[in-house]
């Protein structure tokens, strides 16, 4: 089964691409699943949960709130206006007597009116901007890895709705093998080959099938509910094909697997986080050099008539001895993004490897159940029946001819899901298909 190969073109590709893609997958989404009504597929299940998803839809809330801060950081300096009257007043010897208003040796009032900036040295406004353009870039990686997490958890879920229809059919075909037990029984009771406690054997084990018949079920409505409640439908109207349960497609090397997890969406994310602390550094960098202030203007004395031109600058100092704290601090935040890349690649390989492994080992198992132990037992299930029935077998060995092929069937059940959701966790790892590089694997 090859869970990402309707994912591949969204989450690797820029956000314009992502958003279209994601639009038409929407609306084919909900198409077909209308269509086909009960059927749901795999890319059925990944296309509602793009479309419909909430943890999905904060990406575009956050990438509104990016424009605005781009918008502010791209704004140049702001100029200042400024107005400074001045009203004196004189008398004579300090008398309390009002002066003329209307004698100018009396009366002096003044007026002044300026322009004040700032020059930005160091191109401050074209780091300012590239810091917000770097968290752009570091929102589309966390929403691809987002993604990636999101439909994995989808990819989960199907495979044990998957798991759970199988079990269901399982309990079905052992309560019909209880009933055709205590049939066998009652014909041997009756004829008086067999005792009383053998019947009441067989009514407790179809009494205790029934019971797990009815787990298995609740279990499938279960599954069912939390998938359908990926894109906010809860509910159990519907069914999937359980044939995909068994579809295995080969898988690339551990070394070819290891080289793509490398590049997935949850390391190549430590690579927009390293740009953007580049550009907070560089940024930081700007700081050391002063800003310039400046200031011009004209004052107007009304008394004596006359303008007066105004200019001046004024240059904060040390400003390069008062920033070396913050490019300190800047210059750890970006080393500790290449050791937490690090740090994220070794934790990678072990879980990789042991996903390759484990799946292997669960191919294997289904591959033996399927060819060597199921059609043994089914064999040895009915040569006991018969003898059972003829007299040549006790009761005992009926059960145990049906317990150990049910544990087989089940068993084989297991080793499936653990095949598919091995599987589903190398690709979330990957981010790509499980299969050899130009290997078309689909079914």
């Amino acid at each position: 089964m090859d869970f990402y190969r309707t994912l591949l073109t969204s989450v690797t590709c820029r956000r314009a691409a992502w958003l279209l893609t994601l639009t038409i997958f929407c609306s084919s989404a909900q198409t077909v699943f209308a269509q086909k009504g009960e059927l749901l597929t795999l890319p059925d299940a990944i296309e509602l949960t793009l479309a419909r998803n909430p943890e999905l839809a904060v990406f575009p809330l956050q990438r509104r709130g990016l424009d605005g801060i781009g918008q502010t950081a791209a704004l140049r300096p702001v100029l200042n206006l400024g107005v400074e009257t001045e009203y004196r007043r004189f008398g004579e010897g300090g008398s309390n007597i009002a002066p003329d208003p209307d004698d100018d040796a009396d009366n002096e009032f003044e007026l002044a009116v300026t322009l004040s900036s700032v020059i930005e040295l160091g191109d401050k406004r074209r780091a300012r901007v590239d810091v917000v353009n770097a968290q752009r870039d570091l929102l589309i990686a966390n929403e691809q890895a987002k993604a990636l997490d999101l439909l994995a958890d989808v990819i989960r879920r199907y495979v044990q709705v998957l798991a759970a229809q199988e079990l269901v059919v399982l309990a079905e075909e052992k309560v019909s093998l209880a009933k055709e037990s205590l049939s066998a029984v009652s014909a041997r009771v009756s004829a008086a080959a067999s005792s009383e406690s053998e019947r009441l054997h067989a009514e407790a084990a179809l009494a205790t099938a029934i019971l797990g018949e009815q787990t298995d079920k609740s279990m499938l409505i279960y599954y069912k509910h939390a998938l359908s409640a990926s894109w906010g439908q809860p509910g159990e109207n519907y069914h999937l094909d359980s044939s995909e349960l068994y579809r295995f497609e080969p898988s690339a090397s551990f070394e070819e697997l290891y080289a793509r997890a490398q590049e997935n969406p949850a390391i190549a994310r430590f690579a927009s986080e390293e740009r953007l602390q580049s550009s907070q550094l560089r940024l930081t960098q700007t700081h050391s050099k002063p800003d310039v202030g400046w200031y011009a203007g004209f004052l107007k004395n009304r008394a004596v008539d006359e303008n007066t031109v105004l200019a001046g600058f004024e240059v904060p100092l040390f400003t390069a001895k008062r920033n070396r704290g913050a490019l300190t601090t800047a210059m750890a935040e970006l080393d500790q993004v290449m050791l937490r890349r690090e740090a994220a690649l070794l934790h990678l390989y072990p879980q990789l490897f042991l996903a390759v492994t484990s799946r292997e080992q669960a191919l294997g198992t289904v591959s033996t159940l399927e060819n060597s132990i199921i059609p043994k037992l089914r064999q040895v299930l009915k040569e006991v029946d018969r003898a059972y029935r003829s007299g040549r077998s006790s009761y005992v060995d009926l059960i145990v001819a049906r317990e150990e092929l049910l544990d087989a069937k089940r068993n084989r059940i297991e080793a499936a899901r653990s095949v598919l959701l091995f599987g589903a966790e190398i690709e979330q790892l990957t981010a790509r298909p499980l299969g050899p590089m130009g290997v078309d694997s689909s079914k």
